[in-house]
């Protein structure tokens, strides 16, 4: 049951209390608080039990920063996409400067290797970033060149407008990663779920596997 809630939070555009309403007709009565902490609780953990079975990322990344509001201030939510769709990390920060970008990237680098090619635009942090941390690694900062990672920011958005806010920074990092976690579930990035009859119901059976693990 708790799983169940937080797959329908993470995949679906609905708010805290869609989803205890949705409980609510099968037979469950839970506060939408209670939901609200299993998402925050439960997240990490199947983040960090699926994190074997992840596919390693492709060498050609593509990273951009979007924007979210948490707390009425704005935060800037680093990105980044391989050529297979596979979302490789995320990182949220209070400023959009060249700090982040290389906390940003060097997480990543250090999770998941050194791309042979990167394409941004031509914001100043990553430029300096790039050049600094992967010098050698092609870097592509061509005009739609990033329409990948930027298409990508716009499911992100999606999920996340329905939301009444996000109000701390910690909660948006979790529900940020969560949301990457079941895109890269729902593309087959993880080899999860490869046994459900249908394509459907692999984000169900990768849970399923994940609950007996956390």
């Amino acid at each position: 049951m708790i799983l169940l809630a937080v797959r329908w939070y993470l995949r679906y555009g609905l708010s805290y209390r869609d989803v205890e309403e949705l409980l609510a007709e099968r037979g469950i009565e839970v506060d939408h608080v209670t939901i609200y902490r299993w998402v925050q609780r439960f997240t990490p953990l199947l983040i960090d039990a699926a994190r074997p079975c992840r596919h390693a990322v492709g060498d050609r990344w593509f990273v951009d920063e979007t924007y979210v509001k948490v707390a009425g201030g704005w935060r800037y939510v680093y990105r980044a996409v391989d050529q297979h769709g596979q979302v490789i990390d995320v990182y949220v920060s209070k400023r959009r400067n060249t700090a982040a970008a290389q906390t940003f990237f060097e997480s990543a680098l250090v999770s998941h290797g050194r791309p042979s090619e990167v394409t941004t635009d031509l914001a100043a942090p990553l430029l300096r970033v790039i050049d600094e941390l992967i010098p050698e690694a092609a870097h592509d900062t061509e005009q739609y060149a990033n329409n990948r990672i930027e298409n990508d920011h716009g499911r992100l958005k999606a999920r996340l407008r329905p939301m009444r806010g996000l109000r701390t920074d910690r909660t948006a990092s979790i529900v940020i990663r969560g949301h990457a976690f079941i895109q890269n579930l729902r593309r087959g990035h993880y080899e999860l779920g490869v046994e459900a009859d249908h394509e459907r119901l692999r984000l169900a059976a990768a849970l399923a596997q994940l609950a007996e693990v956390i």
